[in-house]
């Protein structure tokens, strides 16, 4: 997987733009569908990530990009990562996607791309 570019408000990935947050889950890229967690969204000021998103698990390590630094991921997902024995990293995306780089196997990925 080749992660060309990345600017606020999108990502190029294996040539591909996306100008929405992405989910990498073993190889495949898909939209994040983020509407579960809109309703914590005025507990936390952001939309955060929450445990009812559909968040790829079939991993030894997920990554989660959290843009500039502004996505909450809330705890019960730190929480689950923990109970399934997942390595848990939570990184503004461009540090992110570095980590990504260093060792993408058996990684998934989060990656919030617009603040």
């Amino acid at each position: 997987m080749r992660f060309e570019k990345f600017s606020f408000g999108s990502i190029r990935i294996d040539g591909t733009t996306y100008k929405h947050d992405v989910v990498i889950d073993r190889g495949q890229v898909s939209k994040r569908k983020k509407k579960p967690s809109k309703k914590f969204r005025e507990a936390f000021g952001h939309t955060p990530l929450s445990i009812e998103e559909d968040i790829p698990w079939k991993c030894r390590r997920l990554v989660i990009g959290t843009g500039t630094g502004a996505l909450p991921v809330m705890k019960e997902v730190k929480q689950e990562a923990k109970r399934l024995k997942i390595e848990l990293l939570v990184l503004p995306t461009t540090k992110a996607i570095a980590a990504l780089k260093k060792s993408p196997d058996e990684t998934n990925a989060i990656l919030h791309v617009t603040c």
